[in-house]
């Protein structure tokens, strides 16, 4: 079966157990390395966040009634916030604010059940929904670039590394055969390219075996209570305001993926994170959102069921809250491995944003159109990869977040806005 006649698996479609646990796995692990970063950055438990970024997911399939396929693990946004907390007044008091986020995402939730999703068909004309896909996926080129093939040196920069290239390298050509291929090897490329990407990393010493060893195979979590603090959760609740953003643009990028228009359950969507971050904060895990990762997993794989994503986030439930040895196998994976497969799945996010404006046939010989697309794609994009976001006050607006903004105003003052497809 050539590639463009590979089997397409529907949301609702059910696959057997045999196929739906390495599909599981392969979810699990690609939004592993996010997901473990975010903790080690701010000083929580890594294996809380897998085990949370497990239960979120559970209960986002539940609230959205089993029809969103979508992988929920720690939001990057909540960092900065959640470092200056921990600071001054402890992680325990950050995680009030994380909880008191949660509360913003369901209030946001009810406002959109009230006044409709209309106005978002307004707000966010195929242009410019198209064009916060391509900023998704090539705002986090960097990253995946970063990881492929760069290493951190002790005196704090990083060098080119060529070894760590060449596995990088090694592992996408693999994830690019592996799609190409009909069968299982089709729907579990991103599995297969990392296993490969793993072998070959073994014998050039870029596995550090250590911490397997050392971890246990059985133990519970170390979940930890917040601490309700007024001035913490003033710093760190506000934040899911941009992540609501952040949110609409990969549940408008998953629905242009699968075929489906999930405007309407706009608030379901919300109301599922908002629980997960919920959740989250009350076991000490760090605030929860859809994962791109994972949509580009989707891309690649042509799989779309919501069953995938049961089996994904109860893997990572029971490794991250009860399996200590295989939560630090999987974190034993090199960062050129996971580098070489971003650089595909943050490529396939892109190139759906562009399939996107040629199917909703947008005219860019509209100069408003060309404008939109322009602004957005170039404010995003650049603010992304250069690490930049906007300061106001004691917060900061990433790039994605501000050119959805701009985009936003610019298709509200722009005159035609009826012209903008032919």
């Amino acid at each position: 079966m050539s590639s463009h006649e590979r089997e397409v698996i529907g949301v609702d479609d059910r696959v057997s157990v045999g196929r739906a646990i390495p599909l599981g796995i392969q979810h699990m692990m690609s939004m592993f390395g996010s997901t473990v970063l975010v903790p080690v950055l701010t000083g929580l438990d890594p294996n809380v966040a897998i085990m949370c970024s497990g239960i979120g997911t559970i209960c986002y399939l539940l609230v959205t009634g089993n029809k969103i396929p979508s992988y929920l693990g720690s939001s990057f946004a909540f960092i900065s916030p959640i470092l200056a907390v921990g600071a001054t007044q402890g992680l325990d008091a950050a995680m009030s604010g994380v909880v008191v986020a949660g509360l913003v995402f369901l209030a946001v939730a009810g406002i959109v059940r009230l006044a409709g999703t209309g106005w978002i068909d307004r707000l966010l004309p195929p242009v410019l929904v198209a064009s916060v896909m391509v900023v998704i996926g090539v705002g986090l080129s960097a990253t995946a670039v970063d990881m492929a093939f760069m290493q951190d040196l002790p005196d704090g920069t990083s060098a080119f590394y060529g070894l760590g290239a060449i596995v990088a390298a090694i592992t996408l050509v693999a994830a690019v055969v592996f799609s190409s291929m009909g069968g299982i090897f089709g729907t579990i490329p991103v599995l297969l390219a990392i296993i490969v990407g793993y072998v070959v990393s073994v014998p050039l010493g870029l596995v550090d075996f250590a911490p397997v060893a050392e971890a246990a195979w059985i133990g519970l979590p170390n979940i930890s209570a917040p601490r309700f603090d007024v001035g913490a959760i003033a710093l760190v609740a506000p934040v899911a305001i941009v992540v609501v953003i952040e949110h609409i643009g990969h549940l408008l990028a998953v629905g242009e993926i699968v075929g489906k228009d999930y405007r309407e359950m706009l608030p379901r969507s919300l109301a599922g994170d908002g629980i997960s971050t919920m959740i989250s904060g009350f076991l000490g895990g760090p605030p929860t959102t859809t994962y791109a990762e994972n949509i580009g997993v989707m891309s690649v794989t042509r799989v779309y069921s919501t069953q995938i994503f049961w089996y994904a986030g109860g893997f990572a439930l029971v490794i991250g809250g009860f399996c200590p040895k295989l939560a630090a196998l999987i974190q034993s994976i090199p960062s050129p491995v996971m580098g070489g497969v971003c650089l595909l799945l943050f490529g396939l996010i892109a190139s759906n944003g562009l399939r996107m404006l040629v199917s909703n046939k947008v005219d860019f010989d509209v100069n408003r159109n060309l404008m939109i697309a322009s602004v957005v794609i170039i404010v995003g994009v650049g603010m992304e990869t250069s690490g930049i976001s906007i300061p106001i006050g004691d917060y900061t607006l990433p790039g994605m977040a501000t050119s959805a903004l701009a985009g936003i105003l610019l298709n509200l003052i722009l005159p035609g806005g009826r012209q903008e497809s032919r």
